[in-house]
């Protein structure tokens, strides 16, 4: 009898804290950036609010600034996949390389503000993206938000496309942003950030586009750079995602937890992004009265030009990501303008 007594009450703690000595005793999440934004932030607190609610059971690790990809960013997707890490909070950018319908998020002026981007991801077009996403082995969570990218430089204010000609700019590895710049006139240079970082300090490359909240501000580019144009030329929304087999490890209960908390720290991240310090009636006082840069904001006669003379690339990635997810969103777009 004690026997027996003994195996059912070890049963019980077995199903009191489900498969928990299955669980490696480290996931790994991999973020290109620092802890000190938005992005950041959200992986420490999906890393505690997970190892909270699983009351220890999954223990999530957080290799900040690329550390996991050496510095590579858009071998971040491809290393999640492998499962080298095992969950990540990536942006669409980076990703794009392996999964082509993200670039959807690149198309030139496509997204006129966030009221457009949140119908998109809430609608049909983000659940395909979702899809095209698991389909790659990767169990897409939530999402979130790096901001719209804007364009810094050294040498001149930029209010036509005239105004890029014979500028270097430094863009990441991604073929539809480097096509934008070059049909503006520009030269891109693709360099891992820190490399950019030290060639903007020597002068040897002019100028870059990032979000503000994210780069601009955290790595204080006003230093190098007494130039900014707001022009939203494209979106950078992010994904907390997690590699298929680490998600099929996980019990149901754990799966769910994951969603949960994915979903909160997310939503809140999203809004953390969209708001301080880069809401739209500041970013002109704190960029140009606090730290000295001379800010140009597009009108949307302005912007026009810009839009003629990236059509080509506009028309070239709506035929590569697909008319049919293209043609969805540019409906959606337009009711919600």
């Amino acid at each position: 009898m004690r026997l027996n007594r003994s195996l059912v009450i070890a049963a019980l703690s077995l199903i009191s804290n489900p498969l928990a000595a299955d669980y490696k005793p480290e996931f790994k999440m991999s973020i290109v950036v620092n802890r000190d934004n938005s992005w950041g932030r959200a992986a420490e607190r999906f890393a505690d609010g997970i190892r909270y609610r699983t009351r220890g059971r999954i223990q999530i690790k957080t290799y900040f600034n690329g550390e996991l990809y050496a510095g590579r960013q858009t071998n971040e997707f491809a290393l999640l996949q492998e499962g080298v890490s095992d969950f990540a909070i990536g942006s669409t950018v980076n990703w794009s390389p392996q999964v082509k319908e993200l670039n959807l998020f690149t198309m030139p002026f496509l997204f006129p503000g966030y009221a457009a981007l949140d119908a998109v991801q809430a609608g049909d077009p983000g659940k395909q993206l979702f899809g095209a996403i698991e389909q790659r082995g990767v169990v897409p969570i939530a999402w979130g938000e790096n901001g719209f990218r804007e364009v810094t430089n050294s040498k001149r204010p930029i209010r036509r496309p005239d105004d890029l000609h014979g500028l270097n700019i430094r863009v990441p590895p991604i073929p539809i942003i480097a096509e934008v710049f070059q049909a503006l006139g520009a030269t891109t240079v693709s360099l891992n950030w820190d490399r950019a970082l030290a060639a903007f300090e020597r002068g040897t490359v002019d100028g870059q586009e990032n979000p503000i909240a994210t780069l601009i501000i955290p790595y204080k580019l006003w230093t190098v750079h007494n130039h900014i144009t707001l022009w939203d030329y494209m979106i950078d929304p992010l994904i907390l995602a997690v590699n298929a087999k680490t998600w099929a490890s996980l019990s149901p209960e754990d799966r769910d937890i994951v969603r949960q908390v994915g979903s909160v720290v997310m939503e809140l991240q999203k809004d953390e992004a969209r708001d301080a310090p880069v809401k739209p009636a500041k970013i002109v006082e704190l960029l140009q009265d606090m730290y000295g840069m001379q800010v140009v904001r597009l009108s949307p006669v302005e912007l026009d030009a810009f839009r003629h003379h990236t059509r080509d690339v506009y028309a070239k990635w709506a035929r590569e990501i697909g008319s049919n997810l293209t043609g969805s969103v540019e409906q959606i777009v337009q009711k919600s303008k």
